[in-house]
């Protein structure tokens, strides 16, 4: 098995709580395995995550940052060094209306500079609303 970091939710949570732009969603690390190179996060809806006024439907945006950012913090389990996203695609497969997401994110090939992750984004009943692939660059630290 890949070399991990051993990094916690607590770990996980810090980095995410020092993004100003990642505390716009307010995610909550709700789980993190090293051996399975998985991370777990949830974010609940507001106002401004609304596609129009008063319909509870997530704006695309919103879905798409979350791939993104459930991807990265993922990548961060074995990544020995900075992370940039070079691409990512996202899918929506229904209409996202849920007072909460969850956002599964899966370590699927990481080496020295590159690394992989798919996520699966669910609403409350567990249905598949989104899903997810993404590309980083690993800058491998100077040491």
């Amino acid at each position: 098995m890949k070399d991990h970091n051993h990094l916690s939710v607590a770990d996980i949570q810090y980095r995410i709580d020092q993004s100003l732009f990642h505390q716009l969603f307010k995610p909550e690390v709700l789980r993190v395995d090293n051996e399975k190179l998985e991370l777990k996060l949830q974010v609940s809806m507001c106002p401004q995550f609304e596609r129009q006024p008063s319909t509870g439907q997530w704006h695309g945006g919103v879905l798409a940052s979350l791939v993104d950012i459930a991807g990265c913090y993922a990548l961060m389990l074995v990544a020995k060094g900075p992370i940039l996203t070079l691409n990512f695609s996202t899918d929506f497969l229904r209409l996202a209306v849920s007072d909460t997401l969850t956002a599964t994110a899966k370590v699927t090939r990481s080496g020295r500079t590159v690394g992989f992750v798919e996520v699966i984004v669910r609403n409350q009943e567990q249905e598949e609303v989104v899903t997810g692939r993404a590309c980083y660059a690993i800058r491998p630290s100077q040491s």
